[in-house]
């Protein structure tokens, strides 16, 4: 048995080597299958940027615009006010409350000469443009150009000196969760900074054109036109819209990327205006039941619901029904990056479409034309989900029928009932749809459908619906 000295000398010892060696590693769990850093290797705490030498290197080149509108003020629920609660998409150039038509927003200089970057909807009907400098200067603008696809507007003011100027950056290096900061006049608090981080990028937002750049960093309404800055000191993006039922913040803000408007800017300056290239076709997302109807191996592309004539697709030979899956060799993964890709390619250039057709790739040359389109900017056509039609009554239709339901032709399979709760109704499917297609097969008479259907041997279908003057492709899933 060790003496009382003796275990003392072993407690000392081994206390001795617990501080020498340091405490014992973490104990192993045999069947353990998560992941933990070593405490060598753990990343450092950051501590949080100084945003100060930003907000007082950009504040003087962030403006404050004010705009005389010339129809009557927008009601509660347009241009950013509160509204109804029934819309998550507002833009927010409007204060609320504000009397007479007045229209507040935010801009930033971009060159010493007074031109200046705001939102297109900012100067929307206003018959005369105030530009507030931080100086407390005012400036009466001149519009001189504006695109309402991307939302921008280019302004002109006339100053005696040059003015101070807030440097492009490259939204391309972008990187979600970086730091950012934006400057603008929420609520008419003029020079408002607030700061956050990238939280998404490609963000599209129903009925706009552009993919966005999504932040945290706070945006009230006022903010439209304002910068969206990197630690550099460059604006990555031009804010625009937010998300919101309330129309103030709630944590999600976009921005237009600022490589888009710089494209954009040589036509603003020299034309007024931008035109763009188009291919001529309307397109619809590729959804995992549309693939698994059309044979696809996966969901992605942009698929072909209609082809304008006289338009560049058609004069290629692009048909209803392909799918484009790479424009110039970059990949397609939602249709709604087809339009842009499109937009941005030269006036007159060519182009290659790879494209899936009857489960075949064919690479299909383009020539790409001035768009002849109003409202080019969006191409997806929304698609309805759907399931195996067994509540449809369709009749061949005739003459008679037509001018009965109100419909402008005299031939096809038309939809004369939906049963309500069916699966029909459920897809969205309704009386007066013309079927052209089923399965990728034209059907000309109710029997020819019937067939059609019945040979799909309740796997998914895909009808082809025309509605007005619209043609839709529905999948159909099967029941049960």
């Amino acid at each position: 048995m060790p003496s009382k000295f003796g275990t003392a000398a072993i407690l000392s010892f081994a206390a001795v080597m617990l501080l020498l060696c340091g405490p014992a590693a973490p104990r192993a769990f045999g069947d353990q299958f998560w992941r933990e850093l070593s405490r060598a290797r753990a990343p450092k705490a950051e501590t949080l940027p100084d945003f100060v030498a930003l907000a007082d290197k950009l504040g003087p080149a962030v403006v404050n615009i004010s705009t005389e509108q010339a129809g009557p003020a927008p009601s509660q629920g347009e241009g950013g006010s509160e509204g109804n609660g029934n819309e998550p998409f507002n833009e927010f150039g409007e204060p609320f409350g504000e009397p007479h038509g007045r229209s507040l927003g935010s801009g930033f200089i971009i060159n010493a000469a007074g031109y200046i970057l705001t939102n297109d909807h900012v100067i929307e009907n206003g018959r005369e443009i105030i530009v507030t400098a931080k100086d407390g200067n005012q400036y009466k603008a001149a519009v001189v150009g504006r695109d309402a696809k991307t939302d921008i507007a280019l302004l002109k003011i006339e100053a005696r000196h040059d003015l101070p100027v807030a440097p492009l950056g490259d939204s391309d290096d972008v990187k979600v969760g970086q730091w950012v900061m934006t400057i603008g006049d929420p609520f008419g608090f003029d020079h408002t900074v607030t700061a956050g981080i990238i939280s998404a990028k490609g963000r599209f937002i129903p009925g706009n054109y552009d993919d966005f750049i999504q932040t945290d960093a706070a945006i009230n309404p006022g903010n439209s036109g304002g910068p969206l800055i990197n630690l550099r000191g460059e604006v990555v993006g031009v804010n625009s819209a937010i998300f919101t039922r309330t129309g103030a913040n709630t944590g999600i803000g976009f921005a237009i990327p600022v490589n888009l408007v710089k494209e954009e800017l040589p036509q603003l300056r020299e034309h007024g205006k931008v035109v763009r290239g188009w291919l001529g076709i309307y397109v619809q997302r590729v959804t995992p039941a549309i693939a698994d109807s059309m044979g696809l191996a996966e969901p992605r592309g942009a698929l072909v619901a209609e082809v304008l004539a006289a338009g560049p697709a058609k004069s290629a030979g692009v048909k209803r029904g392909d799918v484009i899956v790479a424009y110039n060799g970059t990949p397609i993964e939602d249709s709604r990056e087809l339009p842009l890709m499109v937009a941005r390619t030269p006036l007159g250039s060519s182009a290659t479409l790879r494209i899936i057709r009857d489960k075949k790739y064919l690479e299909v040359p383009v020539t790409i034309t001035a768009s002849r389109e109003a409202h080019v900017a969006s191409a997806a056509k929304q698609i309805i989900k759907g399931s195996v039609p067994f509540g449809l009554t369709v009749k061949d239709l005739d003459p008679r029928l037509a001018h009965d339901m109100g419909l402008g032709q005299s031939k096809g399979v038309v939809v004369y009932s939906v049963q309500p709760g069916s699966s029909a109704d459920a897809a969205g499917v309704r009386a007066r749809d013309i079927i052209v297609e089923v399965n990728r097969r034209a059907v000309g008479d109710a029997d020819s459908y019937r067939r059609a259907i019945k040979s799909g041997g309740g796997k998914a279908v895909l009808l082809l619906i025309k509605r007005h003057n619209n043609t839709v492709f529905v999948p159909l899933e099967p029941e049960g």
